[in-house]
């Protein structure tokens, strides 16, 4: 797949950061590879690929290669110098690199083994930040990073091995819809407005990543968060909603307009649940 020429400005717009930081690949000077969003380099290869950019090029091996030299060998990333590493980071250079082509690199086996062996009691992935205090509600996982650790999985082909557990928090919050984990992530207005490209925890995300695992399909809560995303669709296409304000100049993803990029995941959710529609299950 090559970038389409209409969005061919979008690419070179992109590119154009790569250096902004400080280093090469988004990178700052001093090794930081998550600061810059969305330019930075763990979340600009994800852009190019969206746009069709070729997982072989120049650009995007060096970035995965950079990524890949902050693995530990206790299967953890460190995208940063100093300070700890949380779950998180793991969890989203595990999506980028699976995204990039590297799911059978023998560091991302280890990676993944890791991320399994690690599962909170309820049986996704929480970091023990807590910035918001402490309270009941942090007891639970980080349903941001679940989600993206269950895309992370399913990019590596690996979505058999998703705890049945990690599916639960995430159809739960659709009805608790308090936030919840010490990042206190909630579903509110926010969440509902359809944002694209994939960025953070929001409706649209959220109904594609789980329209990857039978236990959601046929669960009533994800109907339900279907039929929300659905109510949003003009004339069967997505329309931006929310987008970060460093992509407003980019075609693709015009806030106000339908996307035609965007409207293709769409198509890939109905995709999934085409063939493998199951009466729904009590939750």
């Amino acid at each position: 797949m090559a970038v389409a020429p209409r969005y061919q400005a979008d690419a070179e717009a992109i590119l154009a950061t790569r250096h902004d930081n400080g280093a090469d690949f988004w990178a700052t000077s001093d090794r930081r590879l998550s600061k810059g969003g969305p330019f930075s380099t763990l979340e600009a290869p994800t852009l190019l690929m969206e746009l069709g950019l070729d997982p072989s090029e120049q650009v995007l091996r060096g970035a995965a290669e950079l990524l890949l030299s902050t693995w530990r060998e206790d299967g953890r990333f460190r995208l940063s110098p100093s300070g700890p590493i949380y779950p998180c980071h793991t969890i989203n250079a595990a999506r980028v690199l699976s995204l990039l082509g590297y799911a059978s690199d023998d560091r991302l086996h280890r990676t993944f083994d890791r991320l399994l062996e690690t599962l909170h009691d309820d049986g996704g992935w929480r970091c023990k930040k807590f910035s918001f205090g402490r309270g009941a509600e942090t007891e639970s996982s980080n349903p941001g990073p679940t989600l993206a650790a269950l895309d992370a999985l399913r990019l590596a082909g690996l979505a058999d091995l998703a705890p049945a557990g990690a599916v639960d928090v995430l159809l739960g919050h659709w009805v608790s819809r308090k936030p919840l984990g010490p990042c206190h992530y909630g579903i509110g207005t926010l969440f509902l407005q359809v944002e694209y490209p994939f960025g953070s925890y929001n409706l649209f995300a959220y109904v594609h990543v789980l329209s990857h695992y039978n236990q959601a399909r046929r669960d009533p809560r994800f109907q339900e968060a279907l039929a929300a995303l659905e109510s949003r669709l003009v004339d069967g296409h997505i329309v931006v909603e929310r987008v970060h304000r460093r992509l407003t100049g980019l075609a693709f993803c015009r806030k106000g307009e339908p996307t035609e990029l965007g409207t293709a995941r769409y198509k890939e959710i109905l995709a999934n649940l085409s063939d493998r529609r199951e009466p729904p299950q009590p939750p």
